[in-house]
């Protein structure tokens, strides 16, 4: 019996990958209209779908045979399209309110997004809460978010009309032909990816004064059901703010402005400006370690994957020298307790990343021998029988010397508990990229880590991007637990972000993502990934110095 060819055959999985079923509906059903066909029962609101690998909003028609599989909020894709559409009730309830100011929507901060409002007079506690009540009425309204495929020029044009110049700057050097811009009610503009049907489905949020702006809260994918816990996060809040200020007085805080620089064939200056930066930060940092360098015996480098941690530690070393003092490295992997006493995770399998997988003990036992001038015998850990070698390496400190440790649990105070507080110097060193695409599109600092990554592992480790790909939520379960909890605890931070990075990311990690086809489960993450980096012009590594922070990822350093 032939199919009538007015129908089609959609296999749709659930977002929990546990139950799946097929349904014939005819051609033209929407996403929308198929949720009301299958049954679901995870008592998450369905904010958009994947068909066959491939991202899509609810109001996407269904031609073809298709596999389809639901996004909630228990998934990054869910949160970034709930979150987009959250941006786009507050850019509307901001316009409405206040014509004449200017919406910011800054950085990632305590589990919520920072915002700012420019105008006259600066933004007060009572204007947050009018601003939320009157997006909570944007809710209620159900007000459709619809969306629309313009050619390139009238997009322009309509930013332009708008006022949002950033947006036009950045449009200025892309290559598409056409933009999809989305419309509720009078509000139009784009937050690059997809929205929900309609203001409805955004129940969940809060706004948190938070001077001198505010904080945007809702609900994350470990945290689907309500909005989680605030997390004063003040340090990393005042260091992202130091570089957005420093962005900004060079021009440089927006992917538009950056294009610009490229374009005029004045990147290498901006290399140079921004590498120097750099160095006086890492020199600043020695310093101070210098002028306590009494007290200070240890110290302690952390951060996330990919976050120039082992670059970082060799040029703090050379100033550290440069100021009489004379670093000696102790790697935390020798203190592996051997593989048979090596803690499981929640699936059984060695979690090598735990604190319970270095012998603790014996790490405070020998550096308080050698803090105190005795010597010591390091252990040597041999990663292919998983055990400790028979000898170790024999050290004592001289008097000049200083112990520097780099690991993931740095920052934890539990790692070094035997040695007094004053005796430690923590350093916390993360890529919190000062760049947005544009007013209303801050730019992830996990996504400019993961493109460092997918860059590093393809050429030092083999990796192909899709491997790094699928490792990555892994990396950041590791992360969450052991890392971010810690940070405020450093004693200083070290932005390993530099703001023209990206523009040579480019070269190397868009042919590895061109590489992964839409038969892969990962592919939407890859189109993502490609959008994204579409934006930037891309820029040579010729006047990139040899101990930049960046060739730890793309090659060439001169420091290891």
């Amino acid at each position: 019996m032939e199919k009538n060819c007015s129908t089609i055959t959609i296999n749709v999985i659930d977002p929990s990958k546990s139950l799946s079923s097929k349904v014939s509906v005819a051609k033209g059903t929407s996403l929308l209209e198929l949720t009301h066909l299958v049954q679901y029962n995870k008592g998450l609101d369905i904010l958009a779908g994947k068909v066959d690998n491939k991202m899509k909003d609810l109001n996407f028609k269904l031609e073809e045979d298709s596999q389809v599989q639901f996004i909630d909020l228990s998934s990054e894709d869910g949160v970034r399209v709930y979150k987009r559409s959250l941006f786009f009730i507050l850019m509307k309830a901001v316009k409405e309110l206040y014509p004449q100011r200017k919406l910011k929507i800054r950085h990632s901060i305590s589990r919520g997004t920072y915002c700012e409002i420019y105008g006259e007079s600066p933004i007060t506690e009572p204007d947050i809460k009018k601003i939320e009540e009157k997006m909570k009425e944007i809710v209620a309204q159900k007000i459709p978010m619809t969306k629309s495929i313009v050619p390139l020029k009238e997009a322009q044009q309509i930013f332009s009309q708008s006022g949002d110049y950033d947006k036009v700057s950045l449009l200025k050097h892309c290559k598409k032909e056409t933009l999809s811009i989305y419309n509720c009610g009078d509000m139009v503009n784009y937050l690059y990816g997809y929205l929900v049907p309609h203001t409805g489905y955004i129940q969940k949020f809060e706004l948190m004064y938070y001077a001198p702006g505010f904080i945007l809260r809702y609900p994350d994918h470990h945290s689907p059901e309500e909005i989680p816990e605030f997390e004063e996060n003040r340090k990393l809040f005042q260091i992202i703010n130091e570089y957005k200020k420093w962005g900004e007085i060079l021009n440089v805080s927006h992917v538009g402005s950056l294009n610009d620089i490229i374009a005029a064939g004045n990147a290498k200056d901006l290399i140079h400006i921004s590498e120097a930066l750099h160095e006086k930060k890492i020199a600043y940092i020695a310093d101070m370690i210098r002028e306590n360098a009494q007290d200070i015996k240890i110290v302690l480098i952390s951060g996330p994957s990919s976050s120039g941690k082992t670059t970082f530690a060799h040029r703090l070393a050379i100033h550290l020298r440069v100021n009489g003092l004379k670093p000696v490295t102790i790697s935390l992997d020798d203190y592996f307790v051997n593989r048979e006493y090596t803690p499981r995770d929640e699936n059984g399998e060695p979690d090598f990343e735990a604190l319970e997988a270095i012998d603790i003990k014996l790490f405070n036992e020998h550096l308080n021998n050698l803090i105190k001038g005795k010597e010591v015998e390091i252990p040597i850990f041999n990663f292919h029988t998983g055990c400790r070698q028979p000898k170790g390496r024999k050290l004592q400190l001289k008097e000049d010397q200083i112990i520097v440790i780099e690991g993931i649990h740095g920052l934890n105070e539990r790692l070094t508990l035997s040695i007094p507080r004053k005796n430690k110097f923590k350093i916390y060193v993360s890529a919190l990229t000062q760049l947005s695409l544009d007013d209303y599109n801050p730019i992830s600092t996990t996504d400019t880590r993961l493109i460092r990554r997918i860059v590093r592992d393809f050429n030092f480790r083999s990796n192909s991007a899709l491997r790094t790909l699928e490792m990555w939520r892994s990396v950041r379960r590791g992360e969450i637990k052991n890392i971010f909890p810690f940070q405020e605890q450093a004693d200083v931070m070290f932005n390993s972000a530099l703001v023209y990075e990206l523009a040579v990311l480019k070269n190397y990690a868009l042919p590895l993502l061109e590489e992964i086809d839409r038969t892969q489960e990962l592919y939407s993450e890859v189109r993502r990934l490609i959008d994204f980096l579409s934006y930037f012009i891309p820029i040579s590594t010729d006047d990139i110095p040899s101990t930049s922070i960046i060739r730890e990822f793309i090659g060439g350093s001169s420091l290891y």
